[in-house]
């Protein structure tokens, strides 16, 4: 309707049409313009004053017709990269490793045009960014068909209600170990105000643990049933020690965003003589709490400030992993524009294994109830700890031998791919491609099993999810189509009882939390968004051998309002080959 509008506005208005040149033209479908007409007689009957006040008043309604369009193309290739000293098949975007950086502003539509040049079907997804009403899009094997070799696909994304740091991934195979990541920024509207001032620069920062083994070869040993080695290294922006550096000038401000992007380990993020200003969380702005260092677990994303206010010379950016009985770390440099020397002395040192001092640190990060989010209005609005819950679900994390290889689960389900995503059998009611409650939402106690688990939810349900950790290692978990409340984490067994320490007015909420060894965290969520959602380990040899599942947020309404239907250029795979989208 606002289309046709538009179209009529500019047949009555040939002088406006000058006004229009920044609607895009793929909002005029042709289609639409062939089945408007208006009647010579009615326009002829109409006095010159009607015309032009129907003119402005339709271009007005034209011109919030649609948000922004944003259009990328990518080509997805192999090529030679030596990010730790040795030659490597890395998987490049134009040619770039990592990735190019996705810059939008909240609302815009990402047009996404990806072609796979690989030898391997390919896929990517987009970590944290929410695909309102719309799981069709996001990019992983339970809800996506792989681009075939050769072929390609058009993403097409909306960064509705949403600000903040969040990057993109490959998320088939073991892909990820290759590269195929970048960063994505989404930016407040003009008009809404952020609480801080406007940085002098804006820089992209991931950063990873990395293997001199090729994807390929770290897939194998998988495949074998081993486990894979410790990592060789740590990355920034795709380089070893020293070889990346952020210009900066003295005095100035300057925004940091930074993603680990890597395979397994925690890392801590620190900067030589200069501190660090929390400010955002993968879409929450957040208390402004000064640090000399933060912890960034695996799939996390996190934006600081940082003050070039020491004297002018060069200074080591420090990342090294923790919770590793070997440490390691990388560097880089923060290079003052006026710099009188390069750096000096050793890095830095940080935290190593000490599990209290990050888990004080992570209770720490909350939620600016003051500040606006992708809206004008403040984030502390939605009291969230008003709300009763509906359901529990307790998830605990597994590992075992199954079928004489390793595997890892949740709630003693090790997950298994189907042939069939698992969003479209569910869409064209196809049999037999899973079933709803294959895996239940308490722990069972039981030995690890295979099956393609998916756990049944409901629309519009506020539930209470507790992550139980019974391992020794830490743990990175991440829900797709999401953001949620981290209310609590604590050392030991959950009981009803721990909801007495909940943070239940300003906990921050985010798509990826930690729960640390032999602990328990604990989350709220408004089931708010229709679709089939991956859970998974953000430890990426976990998530390939089963310790993830889908979450089915499920209504009966079939109303666009409520779930989009397939798209009309989706790829159809396995049991669904051969059916039909939506008509052109």
């Amino acid at each position: 309707m606002r289309e046709a509008v538009f179209l009529l506005s500019l047949s009555l208005c040939p002088a406006l049409q000058f006004k229009c040149e920044s609607v895009p033209a793929h909002s005029i479908p042709l289609s639409l313009s062939l089945s408007l007409s208006l009647s010579l007689s009615l326009v002829l009957k109409m006095s010159l004053n009607m015309v032009v006040v129907l003119c402005f008043s339709l271009f007005a309604m034209a011109a919030v017709a649609e948000d922004p369009y944003r259009f990328f193309n990518w080509n997805v290739t192999y090529g030679d990269i030596y990010p730790v000293g040795v030659r490597q098949q890395g998987i490049l975007i134009n040619g770039q490793f990592p990735g190019p950086d996705i810059h939008s502003v909240t609302n815009d539509n990402l047009i996404i045009n990806v072609f796979n040049s690989l030898d391997q079907p390919f896929l990517l997804s987009w970590n944290g960014v929410q695909q309102r009403r719309n799981s069709f899009e996001d990019g992983v094997s339970g809800t996506t068909c792989p681009i075939p070799p050769g072929g390609n696909f058009t993403y097409i994304l909306q960064v509705k209600d949403q600000i903040g740091s969040f990057y993109y991934f490959p998320s088939l195979a073991f892909h990820k170990a290759a590269g195929g990541f970048g960063g994505i920024r989404i930016l407040s509207r003009p008009r809404i105000p952020v609480p801080f001032d406007d940085p002098a620069g804006d820089y992209t920062v991931l950063i990873g643990d990395w293997y001199k083994f090729n994807h390929t070869d770290l897939r194998a040993i998988l495949d074998r049933g081993s486990r894979l080695p410790f990592p060789d290294g740590i990355l920034i922006n795709g380089r070893g020690s020293n070889g990346e550096s952020f210009n900066v000038e003295q005095g100035k401000t300057y925004r940091l965003r930074i993603s680990n992007v890597g395979l397994e380990n925690s890392l801590n993020f620190r900067i030589q003589n200069h501190n660090l200003k929390l400010v955002e969380v993968e879409g929450t702005h957040t208390v402004q709490t000064t640090y000399s260092s933060l912890d960034v677990h695996v799939g996390q994303s996190y934006s600081v400030l940082v003050t070039a206010d020491q004297p002018a010379k060069d200074y080591y950016i420090v990342v090294s992993s923790r919770f590793t009985s070997t440490v390691l770390t990388s560097t880089a440099i923060l290079r003052y524009s006026n710099s009188a020397g390069p750096v000096s002395g050793p890095p830095p040192g940080g935290p190593t294994i000490q599990i209290d001092w990050s888990l004080n640190q992570a209770r720490s990060i909350r939620t600016n109830l003051t500040a606006s989010g992708p809206r004008p209005n403040p984030q502390g609005s939605y009291h969230y700890g008003l709300i009763n819950t509906t359901r529990t679900i307790i998830l605990s994390s597994s590992a075992g031998i199954v079928n004489g290889k390793q595997r890892y689960g949740i709630n003693s389900v090790s997950y298994v791919a189907p042939d069939t995503p698992l969003k479209l059998a569910d869409y064209f009611k196809i049999p037999g491609v899973f079933r709803v409650g294959s895996i239940s939402d308490r722990p069972t106690g039981g030995g690890l099993y295979l099956d393609t688990s998916v756990l049944q939810t409901d629309y519009r349900a506020f539930v209470e999810i507790v992550l139980q950790n019974e391992e020794d290692v830490i743990q990175s978990y991440h829900l797709d189509g999401y953001s949620f409340f981290v209310v609590g984490m604590d050392g030991g067994q959950w009981t009803t009882a721990s909801r007495n320490e909940y943070n239940l007015r300003d906990a921050v909420s985010r798509s990826t939390t930690q729960v640390y060894p032999k602990s328990w965290t604990a989350i709220y969520i408004a089931l708010d968004n229709v679709g089939m959602w991956n859970l998974r380990s953000e430890f990426w040899a976990r998530q390939y051998l089963g310790q993830q599942f889908y979450m089915r947020v499920y209504t009966t309404s079939t109303s666009i309002r409520d779930e989009y239907p397939v798209p009309k250029n989706a790829l159809l795979c396995g049991r669904a080959s051969g059916r039909h989208t939506r008509p052109l």
